[in-house]
């Protein structure tokens, strides 16, 4: 029997060359347990077999992605494979399945997704029902940058098995590198289940959706230009807020208002040279084969250090106060105590012992930055708007900032981008029903596209914004484009909120509070809720002005709030793009 193989002259990128390494090898496997045995498990009457169902935990869509390549792999073995979110399935159904692939993302220092929470409030809870019948595995993707690295994930897979779920494949934990991982723990979990529900193999080929996307993706990033790159901020601004626009020529790139766009960086050249000067090497000198300044400037993260580099310089240098952080265990500590330090930094600590080859081993790898795009398709089909503050700072003597924000403010005429979906953020399908948006500072991005979006398709709905930042003089970004929709009737409310205007400082969620009995009524209607921006303080600010707001104004106690508010959520009426 002849093993098929991908010629290396293949037209196929990183991605897709791994899930056909995996599928061909799984396919060599059944064919040889055919030619060995014969078919297992399969009925003379063409019994159905047990459905699998896939469910996905996202916030940015990766899961989401990832789930997708499962149920195509599921399908060419013959599974009737169904994927849906975690939020789209009640505790109830889910104790009746035989076979389940849970893939999730973690969300922040370890948090659910947000499109997971409901289901895992339901699944933790003591009321929760036995699982014997279910057969499951876990994926999970996340950050090893992030204390909590996959967190989500290992919670689901532990209180499955508490409750009496059989684990049918390991926990595969995926960095932000994933792609691959993944595409194995998919092989894996599919073979797996081949052998346990007895499928019988499908020698059709995947889905071309699976095999091969949009050529653009992380691993292979398509080079676009950046013919537009304005200051939208004013000049005595506390904060620098930049408007790009990425042509798409003839990339093939299709989106939509709600989406991300993933950039690839280039580390600051200044940073790259203090680095090779605190070697006493040149950016030229080579390591394991490439130059010193190509892996620093373009592979590695420079910026934030690593846990990795953190733990091997502590241990070699005697530096009592990065011991005492960095063995104190308690994260926050760490965190103020990092806060604005770089690898540079840290080297000059106690790097001096380390060799250069042991330095760069120790280094994560340079990640792309997604940002919400901040246009509509329908308006800009040729281009892709962003809206970006450039992070800028002093520290130890040394101008330093964002790795990504200033890329693209000071040293970019272009850059590598891909387009990561967000299926859940989107303007309602539905033109009539009110929209309600709070998105202060860049997060007003996803809602200029949306508005874009409505005034192109002519939607009838109404459209309410609350905006805000420090000062309407320096901070008003996009006010004209604002003021015209307001005037025109796209824009039916705007509500300001500048903080640092008057003694007493007023928030998005100040303006929310003020106008609750109206925003009640729109919710009412039926109105979709979407916030957009920082999440460790506004988004859950705004949450609890909401949970106020329909206590209050729907006249409901503390529980029957939370209900309504999970009712949103439920129905995907009250959506964030937080980060």
């Amino acid at each position: 029997m002849k093993i098929a193989y991908i010629p290396e002259d293949a037209p196929f990128n990183e991605d897709q060359r791994a899930w056909l390494s995996g599928f061909l090898a799984g396919l060599h496997s059944r064919l040889a347990m055919n030619l060995a045995a014969p078919p297992a498990a399969t009925t003379d009457t063409g019994a159905p077999r047990p459905p699998l169902r896939i469910l996905y935990g996202t916030q940015t869509g990766n899961a989401e992605s990832v789930a997708g390549d499962a149920a195509a792999a599921a399908k060419a073995q013959g599974f009737d494979a169904t994927v849906s979110g975690l939020d789209e399935i009640e505790l109830d159904e889910f104790a009746g399945l035989k076979y389940v692939l849970l893939i999730t993302s973690t969300y922040g220092e370890g948090e659910m997704p947000d499109n997971a929470e409901l289901f895992w409030d339901a699944l933790s809870a003591t009321t929760a029902p036995r699982l014997e019948g279910v057969a499951y595995g876990v994926l999970a993707l996340g950050d090893t940058g992030y204390d909590g690295f996959c967190q989500a994930g290992k919670l689901f897979d532990t209180r499955l098995e508490q409750l009496g779920a059989h684990r049918i494949i390991g926990r595969a934990d995926c960095d932000v590198d994933y792609e691959t991982a993944a595409a194995e723990w998919v092989h894996s979990a599919v073979s797996t289940l081949v052998t346990l529900a007895g499928a019988s193999g499908n020698s059709g080929t995947p889905p071309p959706s699976t095999v091969a996307r949009s050529g653009w993706t992380r691993k292979n990033p398509y080079p676009a230009l950046l013919p537009v790159n304005r200051v939208l901020s004013g000049a005595g601004s506390g904060k620098e807020i930049r408007h790009f626009e990425f042509a798409l020529a003839d990339s093939g790139i299709v989106y939509e208002a709600g989406d991300a766009l993933a950039v690839v960086p280039a580390n600051d050249p200044a940073l790259v040279a203090a680095i090779a000067e605190h070697f006493r090497v040149s950016p030229d000198t080579l390591v394991d084969g490439e130059p010193l300044g190509e892996l620093l400037g373009h592979r590695y993260e420079i910026s934030t250090p690593s846990k990795d580099l953190l733990s091997e310089v502590e241990s070699r240098a005697e530096h009592e106060e990065l011991s005492h952080v960095l063995r104190g265990g308690v994260k926050d500590v760490l965190d103020r105590w990092l806060y604005g330090k770089d690898i540079l930094d840290i080297l000059r600590i106690g790097g001096d012992a380390l060799s250069l080859e042991e330095f760069v081993g120790l280094l994560k790898p340079l990640v792309h930055r997604a940002y919400s795009i901040s246009s509509s398709s329908l308006a800009h089909p040729d281009h892709i708007h962003l809206t970006v503050a450039s992070v800028r700072y002093q520290g130890a003597g040394r101008e330093r900032g964002g790795v990504c924000s200033t890329f693209l403010a000071d040293r970019s005429e272009g850059a590598k981008i891909f387009l990561q979906p967000n299926k859940h953020f989107r303007v309602p399908a539905d033109d009539d029903v009110p929209m309600i948006m709070v998105g202060p500072g860049t997060g007003i991005a996803p809602f200029r596209a949306f508005l874009q979006e409505r005034e192109q398709r002519g939607a009838q709905g109404r459209n309410w914004l609350f905006f805000g930042d420090q000062h309407r003089e320096h901070d008003y970004i996009y006010s004209d484009e604002l003021t015209s929709w307001h005037d025109s009737g796209v824009l039916d409310r705007l509500d300001l909120a500048f903080s640092r205007d008057q003694a007493e400082k007023i928030y998005v969620q100040t303006r929310m509070r003020e106008h609750g009995a109206e925003l009640f009524a729109w919710l009412e209607e039926g109105g979709h809720f979407y916030v957009c921006g920082d999440a460790t303080r506004m988004a859950k600010d705004v949450d609890k002005a909401l949970h106020a707001i329909v206590g209050e104004h729907g006249g409901l106690g503390l529980e029957d709030a939370d209900e309504y508010v999970n009712t949103l959520k439920r129905e995907k009426r009250y959506v964030r793009d937080v980060y």
